[in-house]
């Protein structure tokens, strides 16, 4: 009996598994690598922008002044988009007596879907529909997803490329809470 075919089969799936494990660490690595932090001198504001939620609300950046705000730039159809989706959700409804105000904007969702996912998830936060034109007043987002964590100045302090390490960002959460304070 030969048994080359099943060794080379057994091979192959072998290093199908191997490629697929590396390129998943490289995606999940880049978010813990890819991170901004601004100097206090190169921090960018955030302009005055009004734009319309899932639930018809009007939203206005000037109406989150003296609140940290994580801005997130996502979609439904990202797999590690929709991985953090339920860490923003806790970390709006542990945070957001303090002054946290966590936003999302759903980029090229198709309105349907988005409406499922936003009820699937249960999210506590506004969801704008928007598209990656749109992240251009933040500084630009070269992928999904993309977090920006903006102080009570309005400035942006932090700008995360890729899927986010979550005890970073509640550090940094946390840092700007208590800061303002002092």
């Amino acid at each position: 009996m030969n048994r080359r075919p099943e060794i080379r089969n057994l091979l192959i799936a072998l290093a199908v598994f191997c490629l697929v494990f590396a390129v998943y660490l490289v995606v999940h690595q880049r978010g813990h690598r890819d991170s901004a932090r601004f100097s206090r001198d190169s921090l960018r504001t955030v302009p005055d922008l009004s734009f319309t939620d899932l639930n018809g609300s009007a939203i206005h950046t000037a109406d989150y002044k003296n609140k940290v705000m994580l801005v997130n730039f996502w979609a439904a159809w990202c797999v590690p988009c929709a991985e953090e989706v339920p860490q923003f959700v806790a970390l709006q409804k542990k945070y957001q007596g303090q002054g946290l105000q966590v936003i999302g904007f759903s980029v090229d969702d198709d309105a349907q879907e988005l409406q499922s996912f936003y009820r699937k998830y249960q999210m506590n936060y506004p969801v704008v529909p928007s598209d990656i034109k749109l992240a251009e007043a933040f500084g630009g987002v070269l992928g999904l997803p993309t977090t920006f964590v903006i102080g009570r100045d309005s400035r942006i302090h932090t700008k995360h490329n890729g899927a986010t390490d979550f005890s970073v960002l509640e550090q940094e959460v946390v840092a700007l809470l208590k800061a303002a304070q002092n």
